[in-house]
């Protein structure tokens, strides 16, 4: 006998013990608890999908409920603008005379005069301010104010510059003042020399308003440096 016959042999006998056979019942009962057991855990995640769903169903409802009217605020309460040149307040007398320049405007005739600064503090060489504005009959209208900021008011050479800016649709010319004995103050714009209209100051003799004509000197940006001049024709500036 070769070793297939003995193989074959040994499959022909029986168990030493026999198999028990199966039960159907209990097989039965477990598969069922499995099932369950696997039904429940659906039924969970089904009511956890479930509530999922109805949080996003709630919070996208929440998304789109209006939001809440704004409450009315009370309107912003108006502000004045003022040129950044202007000190002090608007309503204080001239000092000395106005001077008219013979620049009619539909604001009526644009005018220079003086006018009081009482800033011991913050301005303690500073007592007057230049202002341009407007005369019509007997009103008087202020448009723009310009003063030194430091130093004295009345020390020699050229002060307060400004002007050449359209305010209240009116172009106000560049002027200013000179303290010390000019009788001549002129600028050169575009290589042609400009010579400016020029008033004593009633207060003070020894300061001279100027302004320059418009047409001839349209902005103060266009001014190469001034030049002062005395009645005899000396120059007082470099």
């Amino acid at each position: 006998m070769n070793d297939l016959d003995d193989f074959r042999a040994a499959l022909r006998q029986p168990p030493a013990e026999p198999f028990a056979e199966p039960d159907l019942a209990a097989i039965m009962a477990g598969g069922t608890r499995l099932r369950r057991r696997r039904r429940a855990l659906t039924t969970t995640a089904g009511l956890a999908a479930a509530a999922v769903v109805v949080l996003v169903f709630v919070f996208a409802v929440q998304l789109r409920q209006p939001a809440p009217a704004p409450v009315a605020q009370p309107p912003a309460p108006p502000t004045l603008s003022v040129p950044a040149s202007t000190t002090g307040p608007s309503e204080r007398p001239p000092l000395g005379d106005v001077v008219g320049t013979g620049i009619l405007t539909k604001a009526g005739e644009i005018v220079f005069f003086a006018r009081a600064i009482d800033e011991p503090q913050a301005l303690p060489g500073i007592h007057f301010g230049l202002v341009a504005g407007f005369r019509s009959g007997t009103a008087l209208q202020a448009a723009l104010a310009t003063n030194e900021v430091r130093g004295s008011d009345r020390s020699f050479g050229f002060h307060a510059t400004d002007g050449g800016e359209v305010l209240q649709d009116q172009l106000i010319p560049v002027f200013g003042y000179f303290a010390g004995p000019a009788t001549r103050i002129t600028t050169t714009v575009h290589g042609k020399t400009v010579e400016a209209t020029l008033a004593k100051w009633t207060e003070d003799p020894n300061v001279v308003f100027f302004w320059f004509d418009p047409v001839a000197v349209p902005d103060s940006a266009s001014l190469t440096p001034l030049i002062a001049y005395d009645g005899g024709g000396k120059r007082l500036t470099k």
